[in-house]
């Protein structure tokens, strides 16, 4: 079992430099780390510490994060998946994450689905033999992300799956997944495959798993009974040092 650390939480009370927080957590023992942004850091410095560590990043953000439920963005949007793609296959990374965008005033949810359908599927023909695939991600609508279009997992697989194209599915994070009361075997069933990658946190706090009530021991080894092979993407607030977190989790999941 890999796990993933979101190095815009974990290590960064350690360092400021996103090069020296892959470091700390290649010493920490994680098999792989992930970010947000791409934009926002220097990529050079990122390449030569995953070359250094031979650490692997397992995912980020694909660039612009604008609402693809308004079908006026998909141009824009296939035009930074096309740079977003460029630096994952520089760097390794197989996975680039999508967020769907807010509920939008003024269009019903339909016109909105369909948008999210039609830029999704324009993208995996961007994707399509770059060996990158792009994962949406439900989030919850009831602590951290209210107003979002897309806080139902299988409503994620339905457009997943709608766009008829292998280089598109989700992201499934446990703790949005647990906010919004999801059970994940019901959830996920036999959808397994268009399951790119996993997020995890403990609910209340959002912090490390431990600190509150999700079972992710059940849901993570049912995951991967299911078939999932990926890593699993460690984003949380840590309340003590990453890497003593990171060693908790370990333990939980064993």
């Amino acid at each position: 079992m890999r796990l993933s650390a979101c190095i815009e939480w974990l290590f960064a009370a350690e360092a400021e430099n996103f090069a020296d927080r892959i470091r700390l957590a290649h010493e920490s023992g994680v098999e792989a780390v992930e970010f947000w942004k791409w934009t926002n850091k220097d990529i050079g410095s990122i390449e030569w510490a995953l070359n250094e560590t031979g650490i692997e990043l397992s995912s980020f953000v694909a660039e612009p994060m604008i609402p693809l439920t308004d079908i006026a963005n998909k141009a824009a949007f296939l035009e930074g998946l096309k740079r977003s793609a460029e630096i994952a296959r520089r760097l390794g990374a197989h996975t680039l994450i999508a967020q769907a965008g807010d509920d939008l005033a003024g269009k019903t949810r339909q016109e909105q689905r369909d948008a999210l359908v039609t830029t999704l599927s324009a993208a995996g023909e961007v994707l399509e033999g770059s060996g990158v695939r792009l994962g949406v991600e439900p989030l919850n609508t009831l602590i951290d992300h209210v107003g979002y279009f897309l806080p139902s997992t299988v409503e994620g697989l339905d457009i997943a799956r709608e766009t008829g194209r292998p280089e598109i599915g989700i992201v499934y994070d446990v703790y949005h997944s647990a906010v919004m009361g999801e059970d994940t075997p019901t959830v996920i069933g036999d959808d397994i495959s268009r399951v790119f990658h996993i997020h995890v946190a403990d609910h209340p706090g959002r912090n490390e798993p431990g600190r509150g009530n999700v079972d992710l021991r059940h849901r993570v080894n049912w995951l991967v009974g299911a078939g999932y092979t990926g890593a699993i993407g460690l984003e949380y607030r840590p309340l003590a040092s990453s890497a003593e977190t990171i060693d908790t989790v370990r333990a939980i999941l064993e």
